[in-house]
């Protein structure tokens, strides 16, 4: 399927997520959509989709100008997305959520369903178990669920958003060549990333976004340079690890066991202390969540103690920890750190310590204001949280820290994050580790952990089994750990 996009405006009030885009995606090719956050890559996405409406412009579809204003109606037109965060059921299992969207075939069987499940697996080289409850799966498991699904559904165009962020290199792999075995049978495939070497590697064209607009495109072989100026104008410089001297000792875990993801933590030692940045790797699901949580007082421990400044904590809640001085920020910005139909405003009115029974919007509105302009965010005051950009949402929450916190336990705080963004967390976290604060955090990245972190812990099976000096290591092993070779 040939798609065109002409003229594409997308405003929410004076803001213009999308500002006149244009371009065109050839049947049978992988096109890149490159661009930082903000620069209004999934509102495009979003829009071919049917999840949003445009404000102006045209959608061609082979040669055909197309109207629809649901996913459903551009499914049945043969265009289905991937989201970041896949939208299915956990509480179900891996073939109920297969079956989701169907209309009802009185000749097709629950049986004749599984089969065909099974068979898109072994074409696409996938393993799923139809019986299995989709919570015990992995980010990277459900996305080649929701793949299939829509392939089931008929679809020619598979949209997919930001889709290597969080899950495992070999699932990564795995899914490349899914996309690639898809383009073959003559099927489209748009790419949404700001990873370049994930574009570079895969992709046939790429049209780059910047404030809204098309700032360039380009085809095979790409200029990572030209590519970076296109999407910043300036390519951002990265952070780097800043050198502090590791002060008293603020948490230690002695022999925690706790519950949780699919293996569980087991007998975890380790003790942060002040001004350190500590990095947790690990293929997902390897225990390091879980450990965040149990540290924060989010998980109870079946075993072992938590201490904090030298307090016996274990078995407290989260509220206790954060009365201490510590405080926690998840990786799922919509589901959990934010309410996505909440204002920016109407966040910080929820949270004020001192408003009594009543809330004060006035003053809400005031701290809204600073933290907007303080920490750049996108946005107005009136801005919803699910309006924003994942970079912006990301600035948002930061803004909610403490000032003075003594310990910053944080899941993947750059995930899904373009590169200046992601520098400036980091260049905001780092103001925090010279005051004194120690900072632990999950990413999925090696990289980025070599560049901030001076202390790096590699998590496998729910143990710590490596725990070495960020400058007395590399990728390489690093990555020999993450197999559970030491």
């Amino acid at each position: 399927m040939k798609i065109e996009l002409k003229e594409i405006h997308k405003h929410y009030g004076p803001v213009k997520a999308n500002n006149g885009v244009s371009l065109c995606v050839e049947p049978g090719t992988i096109h890149g959509i490159l661009g930082e956050n903000g620069a209004g890559k999934s509102t495009l996405m979003k829009i071919l989709s049917g999840f949003s409406r445009k404000t102006s412009g045209a959608i061609v579809l082979n040669e055909q100008r197309q109207e629809y204003q649901t996913p459903a109606q551009a499914t049945r037109l043969g265009i289905g997305m991937l989201y970041q965060d896949p939208l299915d059921f956990p509480s179900l299992t891996v073939l109920d959520n297969f079956m989701l969207g169907r209309k009802k075939n009185p000749e097709q069987s629950r049986a004749d369903l599984n089969d065909e499940l099974l068979g898109l697996c072994q074409s696409f080289g996938f393993c799923l178990v139809p019986s299995q409850l989709l919570k015990i799966l992995t980010v990277g498991e459900r996305q080649q669920l929701e793949i299939l699904r829509l392939l089931a559904l008929g679809i020619e165009v598979l949209i997919l958003d930001e889709p290597t962020t969080g899950i495992s290199a070999y699932q990564k792999e795995i899914l490349f060549q899914a996309l690639n075995t898809m383009t073959s049978a003559g099927k489209s495939v748009i790419l949404v990333s700001h990873k370049l070497e994930d574009v570079e590697s895969l992709c046939h064209k790429v049209t780059v976004l910047r404030k809204g607009r098309v700032s360039g495109e380009m085809v095979q072989p790409f200029d990572t340079d030209t590519l970076l100026t296109m999407m910043f104008g300036t390519p951002p410089r990265p952070p780097s690890r800043q050198p502090q001297t590791p002060g008293e000792i603020l948490l230690s875990l002695e022999g925690v066991s706790a519950k949780g993801g699919r293996l569980g933590l087991r007998d975890c030692n380790f003790q942060a202390r002040e001004s350190e940045i500590v990095g947790l790797a690990g293929l997902e699901g390897s225990g390091q969540s879980v450990f965040l949580r149990t540290a924060a007082g989010l998980i109870r421990p079946r075993s072992g103690s938590i201490h904090f400044r030298h307090e016996n904590l274990t078995g407290r809640d989260y509220h206790h920890f954060s009365k201490k001085g510590l405080a926690f920020q998840p990786t799922d910005r919509l589901e959990e750190g934010l309410v996505g139909d909440l204002t920016i405003a109407e966040h910080f009115a929820v949270q004020d310590q001192k408003q009594g029974l009543f809330l004060d919007r006035t003053r809400a509105a005031s701290q809204a204001g600073r933290s907007i302009e303080k920490f750049k965010i996108m946005g107005r005051r009136e801005s919803t949280a699910e309006s924003l950009s994942g970079g912006n949402q990301q600035r948002l929450l930061l803004s909610f820290l403490p000032q003075k916190p003594a310990l910053l336990l944080l899941e993947n705080p750059t995930r899904g994050l373009d590169l200046e963004s992601a520098h400036w967390v980091w260049e905001h976290l780092q103001v925090y580790s010279e005051a004194g604060t120690g900072i632990v955090f999950s990413s999925s990245e090696l990289d980025e952990i070599l560049m901030v972190a001076h202390r790096v812990l590699v998590f496998f099976n729910g143990r710590i089994i490596k725990d070495v000096a960020a400058d007395q290591t590399d990728v390489n092993a690093l990555g020999r750990a993450l197999a559970g070779k030491v």
